[in-house]
């Protein structure tokens, strides 16, 4: 059982930035397929972006291609994403999750999740 905890969330004004991190005390995310999904009030969970564990190759959804950037810690053991120019339609909870399956953002192929961290984006 992998336990993800993410942090980094908060208020920001349109065109700021936030570094969200997740890390799993005890677990090399390094070994898995990791990804960033974010879930706003009555939307379904989208899939934000996600690292390979092999070559550490990334995706993005396109709303942010530009503007987020995730990666992973140095000893492989956390994971971050670094959010620029945030807008309005950023706000939701960010969720990190893990999956043992091939490349990919959809929220089905993950298989342990955090808990997740508000990230609200206001004037």
């Amino acid at each position: 059982q992998v336990q993800l905890v993410e942090s980094g969330g908060g208020l920001v004004q349109p065109g700021g930035s936030l570094r969200l991190s997740c890390a799993a005390p005890g677990f090399t995310l390094g070994y898995y397929v990791m990804g960033w999904f974010r879930q706003a009030p009555g939307k379904e969970r989208e899939g934000v972006s996600c690292i390979s564990s092999s070559d550490d190759s990334t995706t993005y959804t396109d709303s942010v291609k530009g503007r987020f950037t995730m990666s992973r810690g140095n000893a492989k053991n956390t994971l971050s994403m670094e959010m620029n120019m945030l807008k309005p339609e950023d706000t939701a909870v960010y969720y990190c999750a893990a999956s043992v399956h091939s490349l990919t953002t959809a929220p089905e192929m993950y298989d342990w999740w955090g808990q997740g961290t508000q990230v609200t984006v206001s004037s």
